[in-house]
């Protein structure tokens, strides 16, 4: 009788668990027409000349020429094209404190989740607040989907995917074993590292954030350490950001995602792999809890918050985040 009360006491603890976590998930299905700032993806360039401009800071690494010659991927002949430039969703991000809460499937909770910690926001004294988010990638080749540009050469393809979930990466929740992946994060953990942060922050008004200060997570906080502890947590929009940015900044040290950096043909050709994030070429539009659309939707990586947060945290339903990840790119258009 005693192990039949054990047994039953164990499985309604189990139900608890897993209906606590299910509770605590909450998102909405991002609508790629409706949810989408479509005014993100200008300007749209031909060499170094803008033909729409848009209302975001653009990069001003263009090519110098319209006309550009490039073989396709995998070898072939090669054919004069058209360098275009334009600015491309590629990827969108759930940020939450429940592990595998699926924010940007609706609030979807797969089933795995009981043996993992919550993630949560502690107050270690009256002016230092710690964080903690799990992050999950998703490839989103819109572009492709909706065929926006016709050109299939200079558009990321491909299905809705995940890419990555750091509830598996053990270095995520544990900043010592990613210090084993990153050792270089000890370079940049001093006071002097940490103040050229300010600098970044600043260049964020001005325009966009400082490629060669790839520490810095402008007005967000530090790159580093690349995991989802949150050092300084000033609001969930903020700390949800930051750790948008880091994780793009982690496919990119892993090598996982690759973009065309530079004015040169052969970056026009192929997209190349590069581990440290260029800053500059990446934008960000939230899409949960409330889509940020408009003319002033997305913002440069390390913008500050300030000017749009208000109303995008609020308790249960908007405590968990969703970001679309905008991406400059550049191709040779045949």
């Amino acid at each position: 009788m005693m192990i039949r009360q054990v047994i039953v006491m164990v499985i309604f603890s189990c139900l608890s668990m897993v209906a606590f976590s299910a509770s605590t998930c909450k998102g909405n299905f991002v609508n790629p027409i409706t949810d989408v700032c479509w005014s993100c993806l200008f300007p749209l360039t031909i060499g170094h000349m803008e033909v729409f401009g848009g209302s975001v800071p653009d990069t001003k690494e263009h090519p110098s020429s319209p006309i550009c010659l490039c073989a396709p991927e995998g070898g072939g002949v090669v054919r004069p094209g058209i360098s275009m430039g334009f600015w491309e969703p590629m990827a969108i991000t759930d940020v939450t404190r429940t592990p595998f809460c699926m924010v940007n499937l609706g609030g979807l909770q797969l089933p795995f989740g009981s043996a993992y910690a919550m993630g949560a926001t502690e107050t270690a004294n009256s002016d230092h607040n710690n964080s903690f988010y799990y992050v999950h990638w998703y490839k989103y080749p819109l572009l492709y989907w909706l065929n926006l540009i016709a050109d299939g050469v200079c558009v990321e393809s491909g299905d809705l995917d995940i890419a990555y979930l750091t509830e598996l990466d053990p270095t995520w929740n544990d900043d010592e074993w990613g210090f084993l992946q990153n050792p270089e994060a000890v370079l940049f953990g001093n006071l002097i590292a940490q103040a050229a942060c300010a600098a970044d922050s600043l260049a964020t008004i001005a325009g966009l954030p400082i490629d060669a200060l790839f520490w810095c997570a402008g007005a967000q906080g530090g790159m580093y350490p690349l995991s989802g502890h949150v050092q300084e947590h000033v609001g969930g929009v903020q700390a949800s950001l930051l750790l948008t940015e880091r994780m793009a900044y982690k496919m990119h040290r892993d090598l996982l995602i690759r973009d065309s950096v530079g004015a040169d043909f052969p970056a026009l050709c192929n997209l190349k792999r590069y581990p440290i994030i260029p800053k500059s070429r990446y934008r960000y539009q939230m899409v949960n809890p409330i889509p940020t659309t408009g003319s002033h939707g997305c913002h440069p990586f390390g913008a500050t918050t300030t000017t749009w947060e208000a109303g995008h945290e609020f308790p249960f339903k908007g405590e968990d985040f969703g970001y679309l990840v905008w991406r400059r790119r550049d191709c040779c258009a045949f």
